[in-house]
């Protein structure tokens, strides 16, 4: 049986889903195929179900925070169980809503592995589809580490499944995933260790931002291994113990690699059409997502360009209306905020201060660290309720990156509670080419963290 589509999409993740949902509504006939569950990573085994475990991990802080405030607490028992099983029960639903707007907006799915079958047709489950135009959206998968005892590591595919909690847990990366899981583990009462090659946590952020988020890391408890890398693991005496490249050992439960996430390409008949690959096998396109072969798009992880959300969303607009509706505007890559949801948390938009005076010729920098009123009612070091967790007042770092020849605020970064919410604000203003006079002339609303990044005067010295 063969079915005629002028747009047909494998993969129905973020990206996929926007392009599906975005060529129907232009008056294309859309097909889309997943061989897994409708929402790609995001929904299923990223996003939303690791910020689900963060909200879990942050309430054993707020408990111990209680008392401070006249409250007489105890802390109440966790039960992982629970956890795991309302966040199946969410990401169901999750699931079926984009199966709603899939088929509201008169998209057909189709359940099964997509394959390029030429430069026009696509087969799932021993069905071809005709097509116009196909779209590659695969997405990416965890990268797993080459080394002995490999098969012994849980990766984020595997971290959401767990049947109980662990008493123990190693971590082995120092990027987003592994800095969160961390501080979700740590803050659920186990005992974490991270391990990362680097001399500091989450490489391509601001500097400041790392320091400040490895030292309130290890602060509060989480065992740092860092410019080390794993040698081997196996299993011993019951328990898995790993090498790292100093000899030294770690023993723990369990074991997880967030070492990062290669492209899926491969399996799905680029070769057969002969679309160009790039480093780590991501799929090669231009400006408007078009790849080697005019009649074949991609988006999304599987590019390898920026990996969030939001950016695969946007990219999957620009394809659907360059096909479809008007000329899309281009896709732009400068001054997209992200966040790590971190303990601390970490929001951020545009340039660091390190890229900032690479490329511009005068540099102010604007720099505050401070306790936040929430927390000045605490004791500086004490111990949580249950005598397991040494809890810290929560400190705040907020930065402002200014272009010296402009007065243009270039970049804005803060670590602390709420940092995303508040970044996601002043991105807009950072977007729209706001100047530190403009932040300088805004009322703050008191008393508030966010008000601090309308209350940075004094420029720190360069040397500071």
């Amino acid at each position: 049986m063969t079915s005629q589509y002028d747009f047909f999409v494998i993969g129905a993740g973020s990206g996929g889903v926007r392009a599906a949902r975005v060529a129907a509504s232009l008056g294309a006939r859309v097909g889309i195929c997943e061989e897994k569950d409708l929402g790609g990573t995001c929904v299923n085994a990223g996003c939303i179900p690791k910020k689900l475990f963060v909200y879990a991990s942050r309430f054993r802080h707020e408990f111990s925070r209680a008392a401070d405030f006249g409250w007489k607490p105890t802390l109440p028992e966790f039960d992982w169980t629970t956890l795991v099983a309302n966040k199946n029960r969410e990401i169901a639903r999750l699931n079926g809503v984009y199966e709603k707007l899939l088929r509201d907006a008169g998209v057909d799915i189709f359940v099964g592995r997509g394959e390029i079958a030429s430069e026009h047709s696509v087969r799932v489950a021993g069905q071809q589809m005709q097509c116009d135009t196909i779209l590659v959206a695969t997405g990416g998968r965890p990268s797993r580490p080459a080394v002995p005892g490999a098969e012994l590591v849980l990766s984020s595919d595997d971290i959401f499944h767990l049947s109980s909690l662990p008493k123990s847990i190693a971590i082995y990366g120092g990027g987003y995933i592994s800095c969160e899981f961390a501080g979700v583990f740590h803050n659920l009462g186990i005992r974490t260790q991270l391990v990362h090659r680097g001399e500091r946590l989450l490489r391509g952020f601001d500097d400041d931002v790392r320091s400040f988020v490895g030292d309130r890391m290890a602060k509060a408890g989480v065992e740092l291994h860092l410019g080390r890398t794993l040698s081997r693991i196996e299993n011993a005496a019951g328990v898995k113990r790993a090498t790292l490249d100093d000899e030294s050992a770690i023993e723990a439960d369990a074991h997880f690699a967030a070492i990062g996430r290669v492209p899926n390409s491969a399996g799905i008949g680029l070769e057969r059409v002969g679309v160009e690959l790039g480093p780590r096998d991501a799929i090669v396109v231009n400006e408007r997502f078009q790849t080697s072969v005019p009649s074949i798009y991609a988006v999304g992880d599987v590019i390898d360009r920026v990996a969030l959300t939001p950016v695969a969303l946007a990219e999957g607009t620009v394809v659907a209306r360059s096909l479809f509706g008007d000329q899309s505007p281009l896709m732009r890559y400068d001054y997209i905020p992200t966040a790590v949801f971190s303990q601390p948390e970490v929001g951020t938009v545009g340039l660091t201060e390190h890229d900032a005076r690479a490329k511009l010729p005068s540099v102010r920098i604007f720099r505050s660290s401070f306790t936040p009123l929430k927390e000045t009612l605490a004791p500086r070091d004490t111990d949580s309720v249950d005598g397991t967790l040494s809890v810290h007042r929560s400190e705040v770092l907020v930065k402002l990156v200014v272009d010296g020849g402009t007065d243009r605020v270039v970049g804005c970064h803060m670590v602390g509670s709420g940092a995303a919410e508040i970044v996601q604000g002043l991105a807009v203003a950072i977007q729209a080419g706001a100047t530190k006079a403009v932040f300088d002339a805004t009322l703050g609303i008191h008393p508030t963290t966010a008000e601090e990044f309308v209350s940075l005067r004094t420029p720190i010295a360069d040397n500071a």
